[in-house]
């Protein structure tokens, strides 16, 4: 969701009183298209966040604090010069257009007071910051150049004359329902209500054209031939209720989150400054101020960002090694495949011993009674004519020997693949798993453990053995603090019983194998890489109640490669049963005495469980 005009006014009327006397101690450009000012008041200091990239171009007042690149670029240098210790004098909004203009008093090269417009214009792709010289109407500089190659009408040059971005050609807050209703009809009536509404009245975005039509009682799909006039008196009134600023006494900002994700860690779906009718069942977190909601909301968004940008890349290398490690295990399946069906020939040796008086020299085949078989089917044995009976069964013998012993060699080949095959599967799996970059640094700490990825534990300089590359473990012991224990998530039972998750493999062996005691109930997925479950039990109590162990079988589900099957098989033994073999890679274990469930889980049994999530008491 971007900032709309409406929107946009409120929070400039929320910001002015704070930001208008303010002194700009210091700019910073801390990323390409974004600038900070840091401002001080009598009574606190702010820094003020102006981005104007093309899925995110906003501003607002921000706590965090992001890292300056060495050397300031041009654009932040310009500010700088002009800009510090100036004095905001004005903060104000173009009507209803995306367009904030900020006028910063400040002394020139002369010593004598002038004032500096600084227009931060939010257009999609084109949105842009623009310092201009009022009096000489022309452009210092602006964060994105172009010429008229990009733009046929104004260029963003230094110099060059300062050209408000073209009208739209939209109509301001319209007061009247009999002016409203003429422009809706003026043409394409063909067209949906709120394509119209968007197109014709300033400040309208396709949120808020949703939500006029939706309290109008309407469908969001209606089209304006398809509108008689009491709709068109309800669509005014929805109207009037939002799309004016001027009529609010007062704002109730909201966050909303998506899929009914919790308002720690769940992912944000919008910000408005009116609870909204069209985000009814989503989780909701409201503001004192829109600001606040609005830092939110693009913080998360941008941490969201940042964790799928690793998530990503993580994945690519750990999939990378899955593509390579499931076509290994593919062709020591197919030698064995082959191998199997040279286990015939021991037969054709036997049988071609019994019948070497039917043996002639020079026969390339001969047909035989098959005597393993109760119906002594016959069978026909190729032959090399060049041989005798008994050389041609003993080639035979060879060929089966060959084959046992190809066999014997790729078992052990394909059962070590067929492991890291499986551990490569839960490695995925813990990285769609992983929701806070806690969780994602603990993957990717077992994948430099691993050594799938270098890393401080592993030397920076790479061995070369027979023409491939081969990193060298450090041996020498890290000094320092012991490291934490992982923080599994912590759920509650409808009965208020404890179930704790492990949502990776270092977590699942922790809990496992150092939380877990002997009498704990564990449970897993069967066969099927997913996470450690552990429902604690008391000492003497063999099972908790039915409604805890479905639910922890539900959430072992959930965090598994079966998560949307049905009847899916969890198994469930009390940790005593669980050994881990030596060698054995993170999060695998054995067990041979469980019992077994079969569940579907349930959305609305796994949504009460995740609201109840903390982490690991």
């Amino acid at each position: 969701m971007a900032l709309d005009g409406v929107t946009l006014k409120h929070l400039v009327k929320e910001l002015a009183p704070q930001l208008i006397g303010a002194r700009i101690d210091k700019v910073n450009q801390p990323e390409k298209e974004e600038i900070h000012l840091l401002l001080r008041t009598q009574r606190q200091s702010l820094r003020l966040l102006l981005n104007v990239s093309a899925t995110a171009a906003r501003l607002h007042l921000t706590p965090e604090s992001k890292k300056n690149p060495t050397t300031p670029p041009m654009f932040c240098m310009i500010l700088r010069k002009h800009l510090e210790g100036g004095k905001i004098i004005n903060f104000e909004q173009m009507g209803l257009e995306r367009i904030v203009l900020i006028t910063i008093q400040n002394y020139n090269e002369y010593g004598n007071l002038a004032a500096l417009q600084l227009y931060l214009e939010i257009m999609g792709k084109h949105s842009n910051l623009i310092l201009v010289d009022p009096e000489r109407e022309i452009i210092l500089d602006g964060l994105k150049r172009y010429s008229h190659a990009v733009s046929r009408h104004r260029e963003v040059l230094p110099g060059r004359v300062y050209i408000i971005p073209p009208s739209q050609g939209k109509y301001d807050p319209i007061l009247e329902e009999e002016t409203f209703s003429s422009i809706l009809f003026q043409e394409e009536i063909s067209s949906k209500l709120t394509d119209l509404l968007v197109k014709r009245f300033a400040g309208v975005s396709p949120e808020l054209a949703r939500e006029i039509v939706i309290r109008a009682g309407l469908s969001e799909r209606m089209q304006v031939e398809q509108c008689g006039d009491i709709d068109i008196s309800r669509v005014f009134q929805g109207y009037l209720a939002l799309a004016n600023p001027d009529a609010f006494p007062k704002i109730e900002p909201c966050l909303y989150f998506q899929g009914g994700g919790s308002l720690k860690n769940g992912l944000p779906a919008a910000f408005t400054f009116l609870p909204f009718q069209q985000y009814q069942g989503l989780a909701i977190e409201t503001f004192s101020n829109l600001n606040d909601a609005i830092e939110r909301f693009y913080r998360m968004k941008a941490n969201n960002n940042n964790l799928e940008a690793k998530r990503g890349s993580l994945r690519k290398i750990v999939a990378e090694h899955l593509q390579h490690m499931t076509k290994k295990l593919g062709i020591y399946e197919g030698t064995i495949e082959n191998a199997e069906k040279s286990f015939k020939y021991q037969r054709w040796g036997e049988l071609i011993t019994a019948n070497l008086y039917r043996i002639k020299p020079g026969m390339k085949e001969i047909i035989v009674e098959d005597y393993n078989e109760e119906t002594l089917p016959k069978i026909t044995i190729p032959l090399d004519p060049q041989l005798s009976g008994i050389d041609n069964s003993q080639r035979y013998y060879r060929l089966y020997n060959k084959a046992k012993v190809t066999i014997q060699k790729t078992e052990p080949l394909k059962s070590a693949t067929l492991n890291e095959v499986n551990y490569l599967e839960s490695v995925l799996l813990s990285l769609d798993n992983a929701s806070t970059p806690l969780e994602l640094e603990e993957v990717h700490k077992e994948l430099i453990d691993q050594e799938y990825l270098s890393g401080k534990n592993v030397h920076k300089n790479i061995e070369k053995k027979k023409g491939k590359f081969a990193y060298k473990k450090d041996t020498k012991k890290k000094q320092g603090n012991k490291p934490e224990d992982p923080q599994p998530k912590t759920y509650f039972s409808s009965t208020g019983r404890i179930i704790f998750v492990g949502k990776n493999n270092r977590q699942n062996d922790w809990l496992t194998l150092k939380r877990g005691r002997p009498q704990d109930l564990w449970l897993h997925v069967k066969n099927i890489p997913g996470s450690h479950v552990l429902i604690p039990l008391e000492e003497g109590e063999e099972f908790p109640d039915d409604t805890t162990l479905e639910e922890a079988a539900a959430l072992a589900i959930h965090f598994s490669q079966a998560r949307n099957s049905t009847l899916v098989p969890v198994d469930y033994t009390h940790v005593k049963n669980i050994k881990k073999p030596n060698a054995a890679k993170p999060g695998m274990v054995i067990y041979e005495t469980n019992w077994t469930l079969y569940l579907t889980p349930k959305p609305e049994v796994l949504q009460k469980l995740f609201a109840s999530e903390t982490t690991e008491v």
